[in-house]
């Protein structure tokens, strides 16, 4: 063997070790978190699944543990869903249509996509404080559906129009081209060629994004959704609770029964997000195929 090739080997070698020692780190660190999850899903199944029942949906909140449901708490949560989903959704998609399709590349393009990034990692107690002050006082909307939608619409927002930027900028620019070449405006190569290949990932980050605001907490404390009410909500100025806040409340209680209780209604909002998350893949696929 010569030397530069005899040194070349050399050189590789620890390059290999490090690599096998680094993916044995990552596999290590997976099946830590792996098993920690599966620890903390046997506990809460061990402890809820006994309350997960037909009256366990149609009761409303009680102080008699035996009395108490989730009703309120989970129309609440699809009333939140439902607003929060109309109210960014069309804005996302309009803001990441502009950025990558109309706005000028120049330095003030560049400090709203920086800004935006920034927005997408501010904690969500922020946005619950902005909800409060803005929405629930400044507006008088009250402790609202409506505030809440808003506020959770808020923290949303940097994430689906990031993840709706990132699905239009994989749209090849030859489908732009032969669209122009034909005489098709602007408009008609967004509306026609663009949307319909990006909707795949637009949709796949909206009902990601939408499962983060159903299980946020803190913007709902914040903007002071009840922890206690007996009816659900009729209409976007009602007063609310959520499933989140429901748990929260039960947990707080030192009685055993409340802590079984909340358990079941984790179930509940695991069961929501991951039918979610299964929506996601089905609509993603069937995008797919259509386009």
């Amino acid at each position: 063997m010569s030397g530069p090739s005899r040194l070349s080997g050399r050189r590789t070698e620890p390059r290999r070790v490090a690599g096998a020692v680094f993916a044995g780190i990552c596999v290590l660190a997976t099946l830590v978190g792996v098993a920690a999850l599966a620890v903390l899903l046997a506990d809460v199944v061990a402890d809820g699944y006994r309350h997960v029942d037909r009256g366990f949906f149609t009761r409303y909140a009680s102080r008699f543990p035996e009395r108490a449901g989730i009703k309120a708490a989970l129309w609440g949560s699809v009333w939140i869903l439902a607003l929060t989903a109309m109210i960014a959704f069309p804005l996302a998609i309009g803001a990441a249509v502009y950025l990558e399709e109309y706005a000028p590349r120049n330095w003030i393009t560049r400090a709203i996509q920086t800004n935006i990034g920034n927005l997408a990692g501010v904690p969500s107690i922020v946005y619950g404080i902005l909800g409060l002050a803005f929405f629930v006082r400044a507006l008088a909307l009250g402790r609202s559906v409506i505030s809440g939608a808003l506020t959770l619409a808020l923290l949303i927002l940097p994430t689906l129009i990031i993840s709706a930027q990132e699905a239009i900028r994989a749209v090849p620019d030859s489908i732009r081209h032969a669209a122009y070449a034909l005489g098709a405006t602007r408009w008609q190569v967004v509306r026609g060629q663009v949307l319909p290949l990006a909707l795949p990932g637009i949709l796949t980050g909206t009902i990601l994004a939408l499962s983060r605001a159903v299980g946020e907490t803190a913007p709902l404390i914040m903007i002071g959704a009840l922890t206690f009410i007996a009816f659900t909500p009729k209409g976007p100025m009602d007063p609310f609770t959520a499933l989140p806040i429901q748990i929260f409340n039960w947990v707080s209680r030192p009685q055993a029964e409340f802590q079984a209780l909340a358990a079941a209604a984790i179930l509940v909002l695991l069961a929501m997000l991951l039918t979610m998350n299964a929506a996601a893949i089905v609509l993603r696929n069937r995008a797919q195929r259509r386009f």
